[in-house]
């Protein structure tokens, strides 16, 4: 396999105990391995939907003319065990200029979307479904409406908008930098569940800047 094992919530070096133990991270203790790859590429992304075939992966579509695949993550410890998938697409706008968009879909208490959003919670928090969503994205024919959520906790910069909200029983993050970009779903955003995609993959662009996650 071309991913390699890291922690769903840092990016402490991971370590396997051997048969019967499993992945443990220093900082959190016995986990189910986040699975990515050294960089991105064709070859990777098929062992990624190989480790994940149950499971939604998430891209926007139909792919923006310039736009690339830049990394993407699997959480799990085999095929049928995936707890949440990650993508990050990267490209340009009129407005904003250089854009970062990260789309997680993962299991409740997982802890990827929050390590990718910068968030201090493992799920999105209270606010989701307060009020009236910010924005709404197309997943099929499924309208999904997506909440703010605060970075105001973290301490860090303030150079991203993060919304969430729930899509087919789990959490589903959006993540864009920077910030002024999430005007970008007010334009009926499209994200499609690739996994079982097939050769039009082959079409699929990979490479561009480092992610920030």
């Amino acid at each position: 396999m071309a991913l390699a094992p890291g922690c769903p919530r840092c990016s402490t070096p991971v370590a396997h105990g051997g048969e019967g133990v499993g992945w443990s991270c220093p900082d959190h203790g016995l986990i189910s391995p986040l699975w990515r790859p050294p960089e991105a590429s064709y070859d990777a992304f098929a062992d990624h939907l190989r480790a994940s075939p149950s499971f939604p992966t998430y891209l926007p579509w139909p792919m923006s003319p310039g736009w690339t695949v830049s990394d993407f993550a699997v959480v799990g410890d085999g095929p049928d065990r995936t707890a949440a998938t990650l993508t990050v697409t990267c490209g340009t706008s009129e407005l904003d200029g250089p854009v970062e968009m990260i789309v997680v879909a993962e299991e409740a208490g997982t802890g990827l979307g929050s390590r990718a959003a910068g968030t201090v919670h493992d799920d999105p928090g209270a606010d989701i479904a307060e009020g009236p969503p910010s924005v709404k994205v197309r997943i099929d024919n499924q309208v999904v409406p997506l909440w703010p959520v605060s970075i105001s906790a973290t301490g860090g910069e303030f150079d991203r908008s993060v919304v969430a909200g729930e899509a087919a029983g789990r959490w589903l993050w959006i993540v864009l930098r920077p910030a002024s970009a999430v005007l970008l779903l007010q334009d009926d955003w499209i994200l499609r569940d690739v996994s079982g995609l097939g050769p039009p993959l082959l079409e699929m662009p990979f490479g561009g800047p480092a992610p920030l996650w």
